[in-house]
């Protein structure tokens, strides 16, 4: 342990980029509990659905979106998302699921939306993808 700033000093780039990749593992672990950002696991999003009357939406493109989505879900694709916000005003005091195909343009969109005010924002953890993994339905537009 007396030894450790001689090796420090002398692996100077070693210990830079350790501390480096710790950080970086830190921000994958921790970074979405410290944006504020809620993600959920598919069992608990549809507990939201039928407990609180969560609010689905599907921010992927329309056509994604009419080849299966959750049921009774909104589509407002990301590029949309500050034309038709004031869909979603009505919705401020209701919960909000956000998801997307993997999770990670979703995570985007809720911190958009909390920062305009929406206070009970989640995003459906692992998107599209995750919720069929789960077992649950995905409805086509021909079904709706």
């Amino acid at each position: 342990m007396e030894r450790l700033p001689e090796f420090i000093a002398n692996h100077l780039f070693l210990v830079s980029l350790l501390i480096a990749l710790l950080m970086l593992l830190a921000w994958n672990l921790f970074g979405d509990n410290m944006s504020g950002m809620r993600l959920l696991p598919p069992v608990e999003v549809t507990r939201l659905i039928n407990h609180e009357h969560a609010v689905l939406v599907d921010v992927r493109t329309q056509e994604d979106f009419t080849q299966g989505h959750i049921i009774n879900a909104i589509n407002i694709p990301q590029a949309d998302l500050e034309a038709r916000q004031t869909e979603l005003d009505k919705y401020r005091e209701k919960p909000l699921v956000l998801y997307c195909q993997t999770g990670t343009v979703s995570g985007r969109m809720s911190r958009a939306l909390k920062h305009q005010g929406f206070s009970n924002v989640s995003v459906l953890k692992g998107g599209v993808q995750a919720w069929k993994s789960a077992g649950m339905p995905l409805a086509r537009e021909t079904d709706a």
